[in-house]
């Protein structure tokens, strides 16, 4: 797939000093410094730069929409892809699951899907990139954890831990427990004995993160924590390295991440929702104070879009920089110097929407179509 060379004309451009009616030039899949190639009249039309996803798991319903429904997960991952075009995604970080949850969380699963990535990534613009969610409570799988983000060349780690603690702590069933176990085709009992196995271990969790933070820092890796309640784990979670705080919970944890220097990334969807849907810190509360560096679509890829405008619709910041939490702001934690803003020399990551509607209408990666339709085509074709 060729990068295009090509000057657009007549739209309004989001450069990083704010919107322009300047042309934008395209070569070799950078911004160029002057005019080239074809024109394309782009009037009616606003040129954002493209969306940096920095946490996504909708891809999901794409590799199993139904139970057993996951024979290939090639045709799973580029439905998926067209998704992302769809939506103004140029960069995309897929957050797949290593769980004792098993399933499509399961390990099992995690190779089928950084394989298939990995076989995918040179046939799509989409730049498809891997972040690996590990449940720490998973003693006997950290030498394997380790060897598959060494062998994937995985360069985002996220630690999570999702085992429901305080039922077990009580002696009760977890909520959810039947449903889960006979989803991965395991007995309920023998399930709750698993889980029940990795709760009581959870003392000897802190010493084996130590070691394995360790050695993924030293190797680049940069590392995530995944809904921070208290400041104390916050400190806990940099001490080891870990750098970036998803999703935190309260405004505690969010302002020890500040504090501290760590990145702060919130949901799109809490965003356009308004408010967490299971009751957590609010997006927008923590945007207004200045605490997010990014939003990451979670599980929903239209609400980064909707989400920025939202915030600059309100007042709460420009569009710069509210669309800088979907551009910019994501390039910056993932070390991606090479994108995030319109500017002479970056990557020609873009998406053209139509300006009345602010409808997708199409989507450029490193100056290649992913997305296009209606009469943004037209013009790009003609």
């Amino acid at each position: 797939m060729s990068a295009l060379s090509l000057t657009l004309t007549g739209a309004e451009v989001l450069r990083p000093q704010g919107l322009s009616d300047e042309p934008l030039a395209i070569r070799d899949g950078v911004i160029a410094d002057a005019p080239v190639g074809r024109e394309v009249d782009l009037s009616g039309f606003l040129v954002l730069p493209g969306i940096v996803d920095v946490h996504g798991d909708g891809f999901e319903r794409h590799l199993a929409p139904r139970r057993g429904a996951m024979k290939d997960l090639g045709e799973g991952l580029t439905a998926a892809e067209a998704e992302l075009g769809a939506n103004g995604i140029t960069t995309a970080t897929l957050a797949q699951f290593y769980s004792w949850e098993g399933g499509m969380r399961g390990p099992e699963f995690a190779e089928r899907v950084f394989t298939g990535m990995a076989s995918l990534r040179a046939r799509v613009a989409t730049d498809l990139r891997a972040q690996l969610r590990f449940e720490v409570a998973m003693l006997d799988d950290y030498a394997a954890v380790a060897e598959m983000i060494a062998r994937h060349d995985i360069g985002y780690v996220v630690f999570n831990d999702h085992l429901p603690h305080e039922a077990l702590d009580k002696g009760k069933r977890p909520p959810r427990l039947h449903g889960q176990a006979l989803r991965i085709g395991r007995n309920p009992e023998k399930h709750l004995e698993f889980i029940q196995g990795l709760h009581a271990a959870m003392g000897a969790v802190p010493a084996a993160l130590d070691r394995l933070s360790a050695e993924l820092v030293a190797r680049g890796v940069r590392l995530g924590s995944h809904d921070d309640r208290r400041a104390d784990q916050r400190r806990a979670a940099r001490a080891r390295g870990v750098r970036i705080a998803e999703f935190p919970e309260t405004l505690e944890a969010a302002e020890e991440a500040r504090n501290g220097g760590d990145a702060v990334i919130m949901g799109a969807p809490n965003v356009v929702r308004g408010n967490s849907h299971n009751g957590n810190a609010s997006a927008i509360e923590l945007v207004a104070m200045g605490l997010v560096d990014a939003l990451a679509s979670d599980y929903h890829y239209p609400s980064l879009k909707r989400a920025a405008f939202l915030l600059a619709d309100g007042g709460l910041l420009d569009l710069a920089g509210a669309w800088g939490l979907v551009s910019a702001g994501p390039a910056r934690i993932l070390g991606l110097s090479d994108r995030g803003a319109l500017r002479t020399g970056l990557r020609a990551d873009l998406v053209v929407l139509e300006a009345h509607s602010r409808k997708v209408a199409a989507t450029m990666a490193a100056g290649r179509i992913s997305y296009m339709s209606g009469e943004a085509a037209a013009r790009f074709i003609g």
